[in-house]
This record gives C-alpha cells, sequence and structure tokens, in this order.
C-alpha cells in the first residue's frame, strides 16, 4: 500500500484528487493539508511514502515544503504546478523532488507517476522538461542578479543597499536596468521573475 499525502490550497481541486487516488487500490491517502505549514506537520505525523504537493500553496510555497520534508523523511515528493518555470524545475530537482507535473494531469495519468516514484523512479513531465533545455539566456549583469536576490527580502532600497555595500543610489540604477530588460514595473516583479526563472 503506498500511503499518500495531498496538499494544495485549492479545496476543491484537494479533495477531488484525493477522493481520485483514494479509489486505487494500493493507494490510502493518509492526509490532506492546505498549506505548506500543514503539509510539513502531516508529512512529520504521518510519514507518507508520498507526498502530491501544489507548488503555489501559501505560506511559503511547496517547493520550501518540500525541501523540509526531504530533509527529515524518506517521503518521496511530486510538485504539482500551474506555472512550471524552468528555473523552478531546477530547483526542485536539486533539493531531490522526485516528480514534477502541471495541473492537467489526468488523475489517471498521475496514479502511474505516483506508482513510478514509489518505485524509485523520478518523473519531469516532458514540456516542462523541453522548456527548461531551451530556455532564454540570462539577460542581467551579474550586480543586477545580486541586487535582485536583495529585493526578494522585501527590504527598502537602504536596506538592500547596505546588504549588497552599495550606495542607495546605485541600487536604484541597478534595480531599473533590472526591471526595463524584464519589461516589469517593479523591483519585487523583478526579483520574482529572476527567481522563478533560477536565476537567483
Amino acid at each position: 500500500m503506498i500511503r499518500l499525502l495531498i496538499a494544495d490550497d485549492e479545496d476543491l481541486l484537494r479533495g477531488a484528487l484525493a477522493a481520485l487516488l483514494a479509489l486505487e487500490p494500493d493507494f490510502a491517502v493518509v492526509g490532506e493539508a492546505s498549506t505548506s505549514t500543514d503539509a510539513v506537520r502531516l508529512a512529520r505525523e504521518h510519514r507518507p511514502d508520498i507526498a502530491v504537493l501544489d507548488l503555489e500553496m501559501p505560506p511559503a510555497d511547496g517547493l520550501a515544503a518540500a525541501m523540509e520534508i526531504g530533509a527529515e523523511l524518506p517521503t518521496r515528493i511530486i510538485l504539482v504546478t500551474r506555472h512550471a518555470r524552468p528555473g523552478v524545475l531546477r530547483r526542485a530537482l536539486a533539493a531531490g523532488v522526485s516528480g514534477f507535473v502541471p495541473k492537467t494531469t489526468a488523475a489517471e495519468r498521475l496514479a502511474e507517476i505516483i506508482r513510478e516514484v514509489a518505485a524509485g523512479r523520478r518523473y519531469v513531465d516532458p514540456d516542462i522538461a523541453a522548456s527548461a533545455l531551451t530556455e532564454d539566456a540570462c539577460p542581467l549583469t551579474g550586480r543586477e542578479l545580486e541586487v535582485l536576490r536583495a529585493a526578494r527580502g522585501g527590504g527598502s532600497v537602504r536596506d538592500i543597499a547596505a546588504e549588497v555595500h552599495l550606495a542607495p543610489g546605485t541600487v536604484r540604477n541597478y534595480l531599473s536596468a533590472a526591471m526595463t530588460k524584464l519589461g516589469v514595473a517593479t523591483r519585487h516583479a523583478a526579483a520574482h521573475r529572476a527567481w522563478e526563472e533560477g536565476w537567483i
């Protein structure tokens, strides 16, 4: 019997997925979570064989939960996502995630993937893998990436400047250049895009 933890912040999707997977004769759904925090807590409590985690769950995300669970337990992780960015895939694989699938995956196919992962294999959706191999090169300089990495913390320009040991005006210039290159309106959007692409 393969023991499953299902975590997704959308109640309807999580409930439907848990119900469908519970119909499989070799699966037992031992827990359902609506946040990444609950996913980690329930994984510790139930020690499932496989955790199927939504990548976009609050308050952190599914990848953060996957890393925490993977550091403590032998549970294998499958991440499910609506927005598969190549950088996120790379981080997931580096963190030891065993499966990476889009939310458009049929329940029957997900059941097959769960069995593959339970048997010790990895599965990455072919379209996500292809996009990771054909992604554009990073247009940002090393300094722009350094400033965006610091900007992910949400601090002010002065806070960022202190962290990267630059003058606030210089930080503003780097942030402005990065925002222009990425075609976004705010430093937070630029930092998020750089993170999604796996550049920072």
